[in-house]
């Protein structure tokens, strides 16, 4: 019988052996993990608006002219996540981190990439498009397919799906387990991070539960609706949640999330059109990052956190979002212009947020992406019936 070593026990292999190599290993070596991860990090950000464009295009237009009603319930949904997770970590980590954080300086801290080994080269590969250029063609070629009923625009996306799909399967998946390595090996060898999580592990553990919190109430969404075990459904995501852990990023996780969200049962037209566009707009679980480092900084500068202030922020965090690049620290240097415009967070506060934010990146990443199974299979519930899914 043939040993099948799957994908989730390959990136756990990986996180671990990159932290204790990443602990021991001199720096020539870890520059060669760098990179590594640099350059098959350029390829995924020049891949991956062709994966947007390659599947939501075609999935919207196989989803009939109805397809302009599924995209404002898809947007709908994932926006009303993305603020209940706000508000969450607002109410509870104003009621929690206050009970441990003092008011202190904590200037001396430095951004956590500094200590980061640097890559040997650095090889461009400028995408063909941005991330958002690919989400308003793909919006309007998919719109634009299904009301025309265009078959030969539709045959052509076909065949560019069926690439990129290849792409995926026989380059991306097979070596995302060596760039989460890399990423790791790196991490540990720069320290710094270890040192913020260690000084902030309140702040950390806190959004931890308040992420798994938020799958919950996800899934049990999904399951209530579906006639399914949430858990169930969970289990199969969590590849989606252990890749993103490793490359911090929404977007180089598409090709594990959407893997994984069909194979959870959801419909595959529906997950083809939700998934890319959900990894864009849904960020439930950078928005309780992000909500819960600006409390913790607001509290160790003196100020008082007040839900009049942080409510609109939130509000906006869910629309500014949607333009963050998928990138590691990507949601972190999109809301920049709120923190300072509605938080009045001055340099030294900005610095101290994209420390916080950076070090723990990766599991708001991961809540993100695994939130993503979730409600394509509400989305799918929604669409049931609908004769361009049969």
């Amino acid at each position: 019988m043939k040993f099948n070593f799957g994908l989730l026990p390959r990136i756990v292999v990986a996180i671990v052996l990159g932290v204790l190599i990443g602990l021991v290993a001199p720096e020539n070596l870890v520059r060669v993990f760098a990179t590594f991860t640099s350059i098959f990090g350029n390829f995924l950000n020049f891949v991956v608006p062709l994966i947007i464009l390659g599947f939501i295009a075609p999935g919207i237009a196989k989803l009939g002219k109805g397809s302009g009603k599924l995209l404002g319930l898809a947007t709908g949904i994932a926006y009303a996540s993305t603020v209940t997770a706000g508000v969450l970590a607002f109410f509870v980590a104003t009621t929690v981190l206050p009970n441990f954080m003092k008011q202190g300086s904590l200037s001396n801290l430095e951004d956590p990439e500094h200590a980061l080994a640097a890559s040997f080269i650095a090889l461009e590969m400028t995408p063909v498009f941005g991330v958002m250029a690919a989400l308003i063609l793909a919006f309007l070629l998919g719109i634009g397919m299904a009301s025309t009923g265009s078959k030969t625009m539709v045959s052509f996306f076909d065949e560019f799906q069926a690439i990129i799909e290849k792409t995926i399967s026989y380059i991306i998946i097979p070596l995302l387990p060596f760039h989460i390595f890399g990423i790791f090996a790196n991490m540990a060898y720069g320290g710094a991070v270890f040192e913020i999580l260690s000084l902030f592990g309140i702040v950390f553990l806190m959004i931890i539960i308040l992420h798994w919190t938020m799958l919950m109430l996800q899934y049990s969404a999904a399951g209530a609706l579906k006639g399914r075990n949430p858990f169930s459904i969970l289990k199969t995501m969590m590849p989606a949640y252990f890749t993103a852990l490793g490359t911090q990023s929404s977007a180089a996780t598409i090709p594990v999330t959407l893997r994984q969200a069909r194979k959870s049962g959801a419909n595959e037209r529906v997950t083809d059109f939700t998934v890319p566009l959900f990894a864009t707009i849904h960020l439930s679980g950078s928005t309780i990052t992000l909500v819960s480092c600006a409390i913790g900084v607001v509290l160790l500068t003196g100020g008082v956190p007040s839900f009049g202030s942080f409510f609109p922020f939130i509000l906006m965090l869910g629309v500014t979002m949607i333009a963050a690049p998928g990138v590691p620290g990507g949601a972190v240097m999109a809301a920049i212009g709120l923190l300072q415009s509605m938080l009045g967070f001055d340099e030294t506060m900005v610095a101290l947020m994209i420390a916080l934010y950076l070090a723990q990146d990766s599991f708001g990443t991961a809540a993100n992406v695994t939130g993503d199974g979730a409600l394509a299979h509400i989305v799918d519930r929604f669409t049931n019936g609908r004769k361009s899914l049969q």
